[in-house]
């Protein structure tokens, strides 16, 4: 009797793909080699004139970033990007000087790289890190003979919204906790934010202070096993959030919770991580810090503009 209940219990649900036509348009076409530069692009491809001391750019900003965006498309090294960009204007006819390996290694150190981001005037964000390795073992030598302290990594935090559009990015070091960057996170979103979706990482007093300065008033992170109530009822201030959460799953079970408060949507920036990794690999290809950043905001940008030709539109199969 209690393995029959235990085998209705663990049963998974299972999804089917409604959109399968579009969404397997939508994989050809991220695959497509067309490329083509606007007469706009062109004609705003060389920086303007200089006005101040110094030795003037020749390169704009948009040109850096177009040609570092085609080389982490195609996972190139800064020389062969060069000669990559420099055969397709050649087959294309397109008469513009390529930056060379040096200009590009330079200016991305400099280089701000805009998210793209639809207009929302309310959202719900999802909080969540990863780790991007720069140098250092492959995983079988980790696995055969152990770790060194030769590994340096970098914490990627993203928050996503309810579409899996990418609204805010940060990046840190290794030793830096994913709850001290949430107000940074917060910050890079314009619109009203109703709710912040977190693991329990996010679990700590500071995290919910900078969502109540916020004015949000959802905040499902669970708290941790030893978790203590901060606000009696005795007490004439509001229930905290915190309080909330942990009296609610105190009464009704931490699983029971996670269903009826949505807490499940953390699952999409999981498979957003996935995306990051299957799509970029494991590994930053740059060495100084600054030119990490850029890399790392270039290959979100670029998940959201794959979002964009489309995604799988999934139901829950009844039954």
């Amino acid at each position: 009797m209690h393995k029959h209940k235990y085998r209705q219990r663990a049963k998974k649900n299972r999804w089917v793909v409604t959109n399968w036509k579009q969404y397997n348009e939508a994989l050809v076409e991220r695959g497509s080699l067309e490329l083509w530069i606007s007469q706009d692009a062109q004609s705003t491809w060389y920086a303007p004139k200089a006005t101040t001391q110094g030795a003037p750019r020749i390169y704009s900003d948009g040109a850096i970033q177009t040609v570092l965006t085609l080389k982490n498309i195609f996972h190139l090294p800064l020389r062969q990007t060069e000669g990559f960009v420099s055969s397709v204007f050649h087959l294309t006819h397109i008469s513009l000087a390529v930056p060379d390996f040096s200009t590009l290694s330079r200016r991305s150190s400099i280089l701000s790289v805009a998210l793209p981001k639809k207009n929302r005037k309310k959202t719900i964000l999802v909080v969540d890190s990863t780790g991007a390795k720069v140098y250092g073992e492959g995983e079988w030598k980790v696995h055969k003979h152990g770790q060194s302290k030769h590994r340096t990594w970098r914490k990627i935090h993203i928050a996503i919204g309810e579409d899996g559009e990418i609204r805010a990015v940060d990046v840190t070091k290794n030793d830096n906790d994913d709850a001290a960057v949430v107000e940074s996170i917060l910050g890079q979103e314009e619109g009203r934010i109703t709710a912040l979706v977190g693991d329990g990482a996010y679990d700590t007093l500071k995290v919910y202070q900078s969502c109540l300065d916020k004015g949000i008033a959802r905040i499902l992170v669970p708290p941790r096993s030893s978790a203590k109530i901060l606000h009696h009822g005795n007490k004439s201030a509001p229930a905290h959030p915190r309080d909330v959460n942990l009296r609610i799953i105190r009464k009704k079970g931490r699983s029971r919770w996670k269903e009826e408060s949505g807490y499940h949507v953390r699952s999409t920036v999981e498979a957003t991580m996935f995306r990051f990794k299957r799509i970029f690999g494991e590994r930053l290809s740059a060495r100084e810090w600054s030119r990490q950043v850029t890399e790392v905001r270039i290959r979100v940008a670029l998940l959201n503009r794959m979002l964009y030709l489309g995604m799988p539109t999934t139901q829950k199969v009844l039954g």
